[in-house]
């Protein structure tokens, strides 16, 4: 049911757009082509893996923030999704999960040197990673989601998609149960939400914050929205990254 048309169509909003520098080509268990970023510097330490929003592709973030992340002085991946920017294939919202494995595979990089973060849309994926890999260094989850059904009910009614409310419900909690893949990772995890989202309530950071089990920090911006969180507050956005990036340094954060 996650994958249906209807609610691919209604759900995802991908455009166009090939990344001007450091494309970066990982191929799906299927044989899909993700037209992703790369870059890296062999003196950095971590690798940020970078989930980006709906309604955005990987060539939105360059050249910013993407040289804002590297000015933090670590290597910066941007994983597309399928159908975004110049990537093949259709957006499904749990087919995509399984694109975790091969953008894991394509960095030939530990897991303990990976710091995975999602926004919004994103954070679906980055919790995933996580989930699959718990060894990952660290998680920041930034205007992310708590509860997909309600994003998914917003799109498209259950009959809709071919099936009743407790079967969609039974397939959400399946494939994007957000309380317990966070409550398995045992990672830090740094959760940064606006509380003047109106398309993501601050609600949806609240329990993800409560959900994770390592050691954790929420920031709730009093300035912004769910698409001006960075633009408002970007000082103090960076400086708790770069924080949350110092915290993952320590010892019992690397192998």
């Amino acid at each position: 049911m996650l994958d249906h048309p209807i609610l691919s169509q209604r759900y995802f909003f991908p455009h166009p757009g090939r990344p001007s520098r450091g494309a970066w080509e990982v191929t799906t268990d299927d044989g899909h082509c993700l037209v992703c970023f790369r870059e890296v510097h062999p003196a950095n330490h971590f690798t940020v893996v970078y989930y980006h929003g709906n309604g955005e592709t990987v060539a939105d973030h360059l050249p910013s923030p993407a040289h804002q992340w590297l000015a933090l002085g670590v290597n910066l991946v941007i994983v597309s999704y399928r159908g975004y920017g110049d990537s093949g294939g259709t957006p499904q919202l749990a087919r995509m999960l399984s694109d975790v494995q091969p953008v894991f595979a394509s960095l030939a990089t530990p897991a303990s040197r990976l710091v995975v973060f999602g926004r919004s849309l994103g954070s679906l994926y980055a919790t995933e990673f996580v989930h699959r890999y718990p060894q990952v260094a660290g998680l920041i989850l930034e205007s992310g989601i708590a509860d997909p059904l309600e994003r998914v009910l917003l799109r498209a009614l259950p009959d809709e998609l071919g099936g009743t409310a407790p079967e969609l419900r039974a397939h959400v909690d399946q494939h994007l149960n957000q309380q317990r893949k966070l409550a398995g990772y045992p990672g830090p995890i740094l959760v940064m939400h606006a509380l003047g989202d109106s398309l993501v309530d601050a609600s949806h950071a609240q329990r993800n914050h409560d959900w994770s089990t390592g050691e954790k920090r929420l920031v709730l911006f009093d300035r912004g929205d769910h698409n001006t969180i960075l633009a408002a507050n970007q000082q103090r956005y960076f400086q708790e990254v770069a924080d949350f990036l110092q915290r993952c340094r320590k010892p019992d954060c690397e192998e």
